[in-house]
């Protein structure tokens, strides 16, 4: 999809795939297809979710998502499909929110989620409505501290990733 964005500096990042367990996707995803933990992942406690990202060999990135205990993050995507789950969102990465806010909304698509909370990671959502069905994240990554510790896939399954709840994912 074409997002007109000219002049504006946009790079896909990784596709989003969510399950009711990682554990149920890591089969597919790590042991048949390859991928390898990139280190690092966790809670969104405010939005009720864990995740984590696997890499491939070409650098290419599959994030997974599942919901934490009592979230109802996922209840209307999971009732979607009939509670197997799936590609959930595309996430590409942009220079400059404000400059793609702006021209997102110039020209007139609908956009939902912002957020500038955080330094380390600035986001909006393109509606589904707007790009066929697919959830599509702009985000801007900030800066990370390169000797920050990046907790294994073990620590994140056992709710010990960043901002982790302590609670084992199912």
């Amino acid at each position: 999809m074409d997002l007109e964005l000219d002049g504006l500096d946009v790079t896909f990042d990784h596709t989003a795939v969510a399950a009711p367990r990682i554990r149920d996707l890591l089969p597919i995803y790590r042991d048949l297809l390859g991928g390898r933990h990139l280190g690092g992942g966790g809670d969104n406690r405010i939005s009720g979710y864990r995740t984590l990202q696997l890499t491939y060999s070409n650098g290419s990135k599959v994030e997974l998502m599942e919901p934490l205990t009592g979230s109802t993050f996922f209840d209307s995507f999971f009732e979607l499909t009939r509670g197997r789950g799936g590609v959930h969102h595309l996430n590409f990465h942009v220079g400059d929110m404000d400059a793609a806010v702006a021209r997102l909304t110039g020209r007139g698509y609908r956009l939902h989620g912002l957020n500038r909370a955080d330094a380390r990671w600035q986001e909006v959502f393109l509606h589904p409505k707007e790009a066929h069905g697919v959830l599509i994240q702009l985000a801007c990554p900030g800066f990370r501290d390169p000797d920050e510790a990046r907790p294994t896939l073990e620590e994140v399954l056992a709710g010990r990733g960043r901002n982790g709840d302590g609670i084992p994912s199912p």
